[in-house]
C-alpha cells in the first residue's frame, strides 16, 4: 500500500474530501467553509472532534484578524499532533496534510500583517474581543450569540497559554480569562426557560408570573453556607479546588442540593419545573399580574403534592415532619420542602413506583433540613453558622442505589416471568414494607444495610442449609442465632402472655 505521508494539501492540488470519506470517517458539524469552499470542520477526523471548537473559532475572527486566526490554526495543528503523534487514526494523517498546507499559505499572508509579536497580538486581541463581544455584548445579544462568543474566547485563552508564560501574562487578562469562564458555566443546557443565560433575555423571561416564582426562589440570605469537602480518590489541585470551600448558591435549589448531595441535571429540571408549576397556578388564580408570589398558590401546591405523605403519616400515626420555625418565613419554608420533594422524586428512578417509600425517604430528609434550618442562627450573635455538604452524588449513592439494588434483584428472580411469584417480590410487595411502623425500627436512617428489606427469604434459606450441613464458621453461627434471637423472643412473649398465670415467668425472662 502506498504511503500517505508525502500527500499534499488541497492548496497545491485539486484533491478534495469526498463524501464517501466524509461518512466513513468524519463527524459532520456546522458549515463553516474556509475562502476555498472546503468544509474544514467536516474533515476532522473523528479521534480528533475536540479540534472542531478551534476551527470554528479561527474561521469566525478570521475576518477581523488573519493573524489571529492563523495562530488559533496553528495550536489546532499541535494539538492533533499531541493527541495522535503516529498519525494512526482514521483520516489524521489526511487531515494533518491538509492543514499544515493550509497553515503554510495563511503564514506567508500573515507574517507580513503582523507588526508585533504574535503572543502580544494575540493578548491584544483577546482584550478588544472580550470587551467588545463579552462585556458589551452582555446587554445587546442572544443567549446563542453570546455562548458563542465565549467559546471564542476561550479558544483564544487557551491558545494563549501556549505562548505566553504566565509571568508574562496581564492582570486584566487574568480578570477577562476569569471572567470568562465564570460565565461558561451560565450556558447549560435548559428546557423553556434559559435562568442564567447572559445576553437579552427572551420574552418568556419577562413575564411577571416567571419573575415572581424566581424571585420567591432567591430568596436564600438567612439560610446556612453549605461547606463541602472533596471526595476521597479524586485528584486534587491546591490552586482550583482546595479539600475545604464554600459552595456559591443561586436559589433554594443550589442550597437543598448542596446540602442533600442532588445531581446538578436534577436540580435544574425541577428547578424550571416549580418555576413553571408556581407560574401557571400564578396566572389562572390571579386575575393582576404582580411581581410577587400569592401565599394560597404556594399552599395550593403544598396541599396537592403532599397529600400522599399527610395521608401516610395518619396511617402509621407519625407526626409529619412538614414544620416551621419562627425564625424563617413561612413562605420560604414551604418552597424549602417542595423543591426537596421534587428532588427526591426526580432521582428516585423506578423507585418512583414505591410511593410510600418515598414518603418514607421525604420524611427523614425534610426532618434533617428542619435541624439544619433550627440550629441556624445564633440569636445573640445573629450569625449564619456553615453546614456540613455532600457532594453531587451523594443521595444517588447512599439512598438510592441500595433500594434500587433490591428492585433489580427481584426482577432477576422473576426469570422474565418464568418464576412463581412466591419466589419474588414486585413493586407492590416491596412499597408494603413501609405501610406499618416496622420501617422505622428496622430500616431506620441512614439505611440500615441488614434490614430485612435488603434480604431475601432465599438468602435466610440458604443460611439455615449451611447451618444444618456445618459448612459456616462459628462467627456465622453466632450471628445467625442473633439475628434469630429476637424473633424466637417475642414469639415467646406472645404464647406467654396469651396465658395470665404466667405472668411472673415472663416478668423474670425480662429482668434477666
Amino acid at each position: 500500500m502506498a504511503s500517505t505521508s508525502g500527500t499534499k494539501g488541497p492548496f497545491e492540488t485539486d484533491w478534495q474530501p469526498t463524501k464517501r470519506f466524509v461518512r466513513a470517517h468524519t463527524i459532520n458539524f456546522d458549515d463553516f467553509r474556509d475562502e476555498e469552499g472546503v468544509l474544514v470542520t467536516e474533515i476532522v477526523p473523528s479521534s480528533l472532534s475536540v479540534l472542531v471548537p478551534v476551527l470554528r473559532a479561527a474561521l469566525a475572527v478570521e475576518k477581523e484578524n488573519p493573524r489571529v486566526a492563523y495562530l488559533c490554526s496553528f495550536y489546532a495543528f499541535e494539538k492533533a499532533h499531541v493527541m495522535d503523534p503516529t498519525s494512526s487514526g482514521h483520516g489524521v494523517r489526511q487531515f494533518k496534510t491538509y492543514l499544515l498546507s493550509k497553515l503554510e499559505k495563511e503564514g506567508e499572508l500573515t507574517e507580513k500583517l503582523g507588526k508585533r509579536s504574535d503572543a502580544r497580538q494575540l493578548q491584544n486581541y483577546y482584550q478588544q474581543f472580550y470587551e467588545e463581544k463579552i462585556r458589551d455584548g452582555e446587554f445587546t445579544q442572544r443567549p446563542e450569540e453570546m455562548a458563542n462568543n465565549v467559546h471564542i474566547a476561550t479558544v483564544l485563552h487557551e491558545a494563549m497559554k501556549t505562548m505566553t508564560a504566565p509571568q508574562s501574562m496581564e492582570d486584566k487578562t487574568k480578570r477577562y480569562a476569569e471572567d470568562v469562564d465564570m460565565k461558561r458555566g451560565q450556558y447549560e443546557h435548559y428546557n423553556i426557560l434559559p435562568l442564567y443565560a447572559v445576553g437579552v433575555k427572551p420574552a418568556i423571561m419577562k413575564l411577571p408570573e416567571i419573575k415572581a416564582a424566581i424571585n420567591a426562589l432567591c430568596r436564600m440570605d438567612n439560610l446556612p453556607i453549605p461547606v463541602t469537602h472533596a471526595r476521597l480518590g479524586v485528584s486534587i489541585d491546591d490552586y482550583t479546588m482546595p479539600m475545604k470551600r464554600l459552595k456559591k448558591l443561586n436559589d433554594i435549589f443550589d442550597w437543598i442540593a448542596s446540602v442533600c448531595g442532588f445531581q446538578k441535571g436534577n436540580v435544574a429540571n425541577q428547578r424550571e419545573h416549580l418555576i413553571l408549576l408556581l407560574a401557571n397556578m400564578n396566572i389562572r388564580n390571579n386575575a393582576e399580574s404582580t411581581n410577587q408570589l400569592h401565599a394560597e398558590i404556594v399552599e395550593k401546591l403544598m396541599a396537592t403534592i403532599f397529600k400522599n405523605y399527610k395521608s401516610w403519616c395518619d396511617y402509621l400515626g407519625c407526626e409529619s415532619n412538614l414544620r416551621f420555625l419562627e425564625d424563617y418565613d413561612k413562605q420560604q419554608m414551604e418552597l424549602i420542602y417542595i423543591a426537596l420533594y421534587l428532588l427526591i422524586w426526580g432521582e428516585a428512578s423506578n423507585i418512583r413506583f414505591m410511593p410510600e417509600c418515598l414518603c418514607y425517604i421525604f420524611h427523614h430528609m425534610s426532618r434533617e433540613v428542619y435541624k439544619i434550618l433550627d440550629k441556624n442562627i445564633t440569636i445573640h450573635m445573629m450569625s449564619i453558622d456553615p453546614v456540613q455538604g455532600h457532594d453531587d452524588e451523594y443521595f444517588l449513592r447512599e439512598v438510592i442505589s441500595p433500594i434500587y439494588q433490591v428492585l433489580m434483584k427481584e426482577a432477576k428472580r422473576r426469570n422474565r416471568g418464568k418464576a412463581s411469584h412466591s419466589n419474588w417480590r414486585n413493586y407492590d410487595d416491596l412499597n408494603e414494607y413501609f405501610w406499618s411502623n416496622k420501617c422505622f425500627h428496622d430500616l431506620s436512617w441512614p439505611l440500615n444495610s441488614k434490614a430485612d428489606f435488603f434480604r431475601h427469604s432465599d438468602e435466610t434459606h440458604e443460611t439455615a442449609r449451611r447451618l444444618s450441613i456445618g459448612t459456616v464458621s462459628l462467627k456465622e453461627k453466632l450471628d445467625a442465632f442473633l439475628e434469630r434471637l429476637p424473633l424466637e423472643y417475642e414469639s415467646l412473649v406472645t404464647l406467654v402472655n396469651s396465658k395470665p398465670e404466667s405472668t411472673p415467668f415472663i416478668t423474670a425472662i425480662t429482668c434477666n
